[in-house]
């Protein structure tokens, strides 16, 4: 029996133990350029939904992380709830961020009085809708299951007054009398009333029930240089998240959101540990901001057509610029088709299609088949091929450049000899590996036959 009785407890102290100790996502002590995850450096690839998982009803989020899973990607983006999309809205078809009515769930539950715009009663902005949070908690626990990194994104600017009409803070559509304001003045510190106590309070409540889960970035604002937000808006709510887990076991990172294409962060907010870009310039925004000695991130896609090659060019050169997370705004992803076999048109903002999220999952794999931490970006080995390389310089190389023209290639590595593998992008394909030696400081490698773009893994032998 007392062997027993010491089986038992041993198992519930490992139990109690693993949970206690388990860590978040957090930057790498060696190289904070990355992430670590699960005690392993890592590097978040995706090919995600319009962000709207969580919020509608009609999603099924379980069904998406399969999908995600299968092409070893491992991180979503999804919005907190607090904005939503009208149908149609900046021309996405089967938009994951417009519920149909009566589908949309919020943080905040439902009052007892009729007429919310998009069906159903109005809001009540001082009670918690529990059904949401239960949602919430089993949306982080699945993709955890699957090794998904959650970038949870707590609030949206209005970019039109379409979006503000359908906002549960907007006055006509709770029952608290907050204030008759433009949607310009819902983020700032000074002209929204009320509505600032009630977003702290918000934040407050979403960082403390998901303080247990590993598996997540708090994401400030999305795209918060549009709809009025201002910059001390967003440091506040920045502050209010660590101070709600300075009493809390767990500290997650905290993402900004920086600009569209490439910007320079002069003055980087202390509480602000991922800094992200839209529609980013590989590799321009890398490069512009490396200094910051933190992880930069292409956090959204699309405005380039729909084509496959466009944005897988865009991942392999802004990952192998330094880059340590590409989100890939992918619109075969809608409700109903959570698989991402949605047949949109090309009129959308962007692209996406199941090809497309295998050759990101490419990336990831060859990425991880580097001692990645070790190495940081060479802008001068390729010379003037259009491609980008990280080194760690004598012992490991990841090349890769667009064209299929090239056949055979120059570059600078100290002597020695080293093995050296080609990747196709565009079909997962590996060519046998050769070994090559390096003389006077020249690696002269063939390239063989390759169509669009083409990867290197160099070691030293």
């Amino acid at each position: 029996m007392y062997k027993l009785f010491c089986s038992l407890s041993s198992i519930l102290f490992l139990s109690v133990s693993l949970s206690v100790y388990s860590q978040p996502l957090a930057l790498h002590p060696s190289n904070p350029h990355y992430f670590i995850y699960k005690n392993k450096p890592a590097v978040l690839i995706t090919s995600g939904e319009h962000y709207g998982a969580l919020l509608n009803l009609d999603f099924n989020y379980k069904k998406y992380f399969n999908e995600l899973k299968s092409d070893r990607l491992n991180m979503t983006r999804t919005f907190s709830g607090v904005y939503c999309e009208q149908p149609g809205a900046f021309n996405i078809g089967n938009n994951t961020l417009a519920p149909l009515a009566n589908r949309y769930i919020t943080p905040w539950a439902r009052s007892e009085t009729p007429g919310y715009k998009n069906g159903g009663n109005k809001f009540d902005l001082f009670k918690w809708d529990e059904k949401y949070f239960e949602r919430l908690k089993d949306f982080f626990k699945e993709a955890a299951s699957r090794d998904i990194i959650v970038e949870f994104t707590l609030f949206c600017p209005f970019y039109e007054d379409g979006m503000w009409i359908l906002s549960p803070m907007n006055p006509s559509n709770n029952v608290n009398s907050t204030p008759d304001i433009p949607r310009t003045d819902a983020y700032t510190l000074d002209k929204n009333g009320s509505l600032l106590d009630i977003q702290k309070s918000l934040v407050k409540k979403l960082v403390t029930e998901l303080n247990g889960f590993d598996n997540l970035v708090f994401e400030i604002c999305n795209e918060p240089y549009f709809g009025g937000v201002t910059l001390e808006w967003q440091h506040a709510i920045a502050d209010v998240i660590t101070e709600t887990e300075k009493s809390l076991p767990k500290k997650h990172l905290i993402s900004q959101n920086i600009q569209n294409g490439a910007s320079v962060v002069q003055d980087p907010y202390p509480a602000v540990s991922v800094f992200n870009w839209h529609y980013a310039y590989p590799p321009v925004t890398v490069g512009y901001n490396y200094n910051l000695n933190k992880p930069i991130g292409d956090n959204e896609t699309g405005f380039r057509g729909v084509s496959d090659s466009t944005y897988r060019f865009e991942a392999w050169r802004f990952m192998l610029a330094g880059g340590a997370l590409f989100n890939h705004l992918d619109y075969s992803f809608a409700p109903g088709h959570e698989s991402g076999n949605y047949k949109y048109d090309t009129t959308q903002p962007g692209g996406g299609s199941d090809a497309l999220r295998k050759q990101f999952g490419y990336l990831k794999k060859f990425i991880e088949g580097f001692d990645f931490i070790k190495m940081k970006p060479d802008t001068v080995l390729l010379g003037d091929l259009r491609g980008n390389v990280l080194a760690e310089e004598g012992k490991q190389y990841a090349v890769y450049f667009i064209g299929d023209d090239v056949s055979s290639v120059s570059l600078n590595i100290p002597d020695g000899d080293y093995s050296v593998t080609f990747l196709h992008p565009l079909t997962g394909k590996y060519e046998k590996m050769v070994t090559v030696s390096a003389k006077e400081n020249k690696l002269n490698l063939s390239v063989p036959k390759h169509e669009e773009d083409i990867a290197l893994r160099i070691l030293k032998k």
